[in-house]
């Protein structure tokens, strides 16, 4: 029985035991008088069962027959099932090429129901895969995560500049450092203070962003080369390994504290009146990172710390530089960027032509050249003039036309003939007396008359 089945029930035992009478039941149950006889009268006869609907438990008059569904049962067993999950057919996709190719008319609703009850259909989906929350790192210096958040930082102070965020994810502590893009140069600058104050972490959690990390090439799928960009190549020089997150759930640590600087931060920023970044930089550094830091930070599960020192004797100016390899020309000239670097010989460890140097360029921009691990001197040459083709040799003795001067009538419009010559706008209208063949055959490239005009009107 339904629920409103079983209120009424209820309602009109208590008129049975004379709690109410049978108009204030009718008030009671939403229905008129005259109805509220009709389920009394059923109530007494035949108790509560009285008052369900007399279409329950009834198959429907419009039913298909049982012969017609096992045969159409029997159709998408055949022509729309499979083994597979995959290759099954819907109830849906079913029902239209039914239709298409069979002709046979059925509702979607009314398949999905038969191919239920017939086990070709299950309403079981393939679940999501589930992520579950993952747990902190246990020491300081583990993993820290490094992301980048473009925003307005300055409001309508200064443009818009990108926060690069560090945090460990051991313990929250955060370093951050505003870039006007997330490039390679600012993620070197970010890590390396990041190294100044804590020093070298064991992995960094990044996105696959190309500054970070790359796709191999073919040749290098071929050589079993690893795929490193030119912030990778550091990272791996001073054994940080880079981790690609594959969503930006699986580094929501990083994630989550872009939200509370943009909503902190820019604040912050409006107070101090500040309105340049190399400002804002220094507000980091002194106030607002040690603060957030104090406040959010949180002790890591195992105290011992994973960074390691920079190893003595190793410079990190040769090590955060940008490295492209370049090959040598015969006159010992290098191109790099649109710019010659004439290498100048002193000593054995002179570079042969079309042998393979690094030319190296530094956050500061200079540039130097290395050959097997020593340092090339190199001078910067002009620009190499543009070298003008030779003339070409006399058309007389290649044998090609001669072209037309630039005043031949080749090149004339036919509205600059001499005026002695018909133009198109004085072109007589009539035919001559041979008739318009003969007006044709005579007529000039100009559509004048041309020399035929006394022949035309010969007997």
């Amino acid at each position: 029985m339904s629920v409103t089945e079983l209120k009424r029930a209820a309602i009109l035992s208590r008129v049975g035991s004379g709690d109410l009478t049978l108009c204030q039941a009718s008030g009671v149950m939403g229905v008129s008088y005259r109805h509220a006889k009709r389920l009394w009268k059923r109530f007494r006869r035949r108790g509560p069962q009285g008052l369900r609907h007399a279409s329950v438990g009834r198959r429907s008059n419009r039913r298909t027959p049982a012969a017609v569904r096992r045969k159409i049962l029997a159709l998408v067993r055949r022509e729309f099932g499979g083994d597979a999950a995959h290759e099954r057919f819907g109830p849906t996709l079913a029902a239209e090429h039914l239709a298409e190719e069979y002709q046979v008319v059925v509702h979607h609703e009314t398949l999905r129901r038969w191919m239920l009850q017939a086990g070709l259909w299950s309403r079981a989906r393939e679940a999501p895969a589930h992520r579950k929350r993952r747990a902190r790192k246990a020491h300081f210096g583990e993993l820290v995560q490094l992301d980048g958040s473009f925003e307005a930082w300055l409001e309508d102070r200064g443009p818009t500049a990108c926060l690069m965020n560090m945090v460990d994810d051991a313990t929250g502590t955060c370093g951050l450092r505003f870039e006007a893009q997330e490039t390679t140069w600012g993620a070197v600058r970010s890590l390396r203070a990041w190294i100044a104050a804590y020093g070298i972490p064991l992995a960094l959690y990044t996105d696959w962003k190309n500054v970070y990390v790359r796709k191999p090439t073919e040749a290098e799928v071929a050589s079993g080369e690893v795929a490193l960009t030119q912030f990778g190549r550091m990272c791996a020089t001073l054994g940080i390994r880079i981790i690609a997150a594959s969503s930006p759930q699986a580094k929501g640590r990083v994630e989550r504290g872009h939200g509370t600087h943009q909503d902190r931060l820019p604040k912050k920023l409006r107070r101090k009146q500040i309105a340049a970044y190399d400002a804002a930089n220094r507000f980091l550094a002194s106030h607002y990172s040690p603060d957030h830091n104090r406040r959010f930070a949180r002790p890591p599960a195992a105290p011992e710390d994973f960074h390691t020192p920079v190893p003595p004797g190793l410079d990190l100016e040769e090590v955060f530089r940008v490295e492209t390899p370049r090959t040598v020309g015969h006159d010992w000239v290098v191109r790099h960027e649109n710019r010659l670097l004439q290498l100048e010989r002193r000593g054995r460890h002179y570079p042969p032509a079309r042998s393979t140097v690094l030319v190296c360029e530094y956050e500061d921009g200079h540039l130097d050249v290395w050959y097997r691990g020593q340092r090339v001197p190199w001078t910067a040459v002009p620009v190499r003039p543009v070298t003008v083709a030779p003339r070409r040799a006399s058309r007389a003795i290649t044998g090609l036309p001669r072209p037309p001067a630039a005043d031949h009538p080749w090149r004339r419009s036919y509205r600059e003939l001499p005026d002695g010559r018909p133009r198109h706008e004085e072109i007589p209208t009539r035919h001559p007396a041979g008739g318009p063949a003969e007006a044709a055959a005579c007529a000039g490239p100009a559509g004048g008359w041309g020399a035929c005009s006394a022949a035309s009107t010969s007997p």
